[in-house]
């Protein structure tokens, strides 16, 4: 019997069937399946609009690019080449999407409601010891940092994905997610320190 992560039938370990079967559903999708369409929504819908809402800051616009980026995958399934997971090609498109309605407009901070809409927020370990009370200061101090900084962080922390597949998000090389995502975390422990939150 296989555990997560083990292998479980001729060398595929889970993930692959993840893979496998997030890739079934954008080949039904290419077709028009809108059962398949509910499917990957239910998967990933939270994870995409915590990443878009981390960068935008409104609800109502983070729930408007949400639906262009359905949209798009729901035109554009049959234009994926399996070049990168299903999640971070669906992330892509939510960024591009996001870069499009922001331009122009000054990026507002994350409303309130930030921590609860990370589906997945697997805060570093400095962050764990938190209570409650504190975990409103340190969404506040998230708030705070810059745009790449939120981004950044969000997709490394926030949606499962490694380090080469943010990379291929952001467009840049894994080095500079590093470096990137080394920065927001300091910019962050700065942030904390000012407010008394680290210890």
């Amino acid at each position: 019997m296989s555990g997560p992560g083990q292998v479980t039938t001729h060398g595929a370990t889970r993930d692959d069937a993840q893979r496998a079967s997030d890739c079934d559903l954008l080949r039904l999708i290419a077709l028009r399946d809108e059962g398949a369409m509910a499917e990957l929504y239910r998967r990933y819908g939270r994870i995409v609009f915590g990443q878009i809402l981390l960068v935008v800051g409104e609800r109502t616009l983070a729930e408007e690019i949400l639906q262009d980026t359905m949209l798009a995958v729901w035109r554009g399934a049959d234009s994926y080449r399996g070049e990168s997971v299903v999640l971070s090609w669906v992330i892509a498109i939510a960024r591009r999407r996001t870069r499009d309605r922001m331009r122009g407009r000054r990026l507002r901070v994350v409303d309130e409601t930030f921590a609860g809409e990370q589906a997945s927020p697997d805060p570093g370990p400095e962050l764990v010891a938190l209570d409650r009370a504190e975990l409103a200061e340190v969404t506040a101090a998230i708030r705070l940092l810059a745009p790449a900084h939120r981004e950044v962080l969000g997709l490394a922390l926030g949606t499962g994905l490694s380090l080469p597949e943010v990379a291929d998000v952001l467009e840049i090389p894994v080095g500079t997610v590093k470096s990137r995502l080394a920065a927001a975390r300091n910019a962050l422990d700065r942030v904390l320190t000012e407010k008394g939150l680290n210890r």
